[in-house]
């Protein structure tokens, strides 16, 4: 359901995270934009666009992910097609651990959502995949010794990554 945010004049959806305040404007054809403190350029704020800027935020200031160590949309090769994963996370040794894929909140996350990332992760093998449309947000941890995944109740703090 939308809502009126005050701190950006917008209607927006409710999602399932505490909101972040975020810096938005007009571009010369009327739409809104959002400041991506990431990539440091504003982008379109379209729902997708939400959901991740908010899931960033909840990452940053209630997990203590540190915002020097995500990266967003950047390209990856998956057998020879040039694909865009949404974000991922890296330890402090600049190995990425942490992959998410984020969706707009009326597309229902699934099987295939999640067969999306694990997709993308077969080159990175990051130790958590993330899958979030703003409502509903899942988080495995991948076990390659046993080549399984268990999912978890909570998305962990930064320090508890491993």
């Amino acid at each position: 359901m939308p809502y009126f945010s005050a701190f950006n004049k917008l209607t927006v959806q409710v999602l399932n995270l505490p909101e972040t305040p975020l810096k938005t404007r007009q571009n010369p054809q009327g739409k809104t934009e959002v400041f991506d403190a990431i990539r440091k350029k504003y982008v379109a704020l379209q729902p997708e666009e939400w959901v991740r800027q908010q899931f960033i935020g909840f990452l940053i200031h209630h997990k203590n992910y540190p915002a020097s160590l995500i990266a967003i949309e950047k390209g990856l090769a998956i057998n020879g097609l040039q694909k865009r994963f949404d974000a991922v996370v890296f330890n402090r040794n600049g190995r990425p651990v942490v992959l998410i894929e984020f969706k707009a909140p009326q597309v229902k996350l699934d099987d295939t959502t999640f067969r999306q990332v694990a997709a993308y992760n077969l080159n990175m093998r990051v130790n958590y995949l993330i899958i979030s449309n703003g409502l509903m947000h899942y988080c495995c941890e991948m076990d390659y010794e046993k080549n399984s995944f268990r999912f978890l109740k909570d998305i962990p703090g930064y320090g508890g990554l491993s």
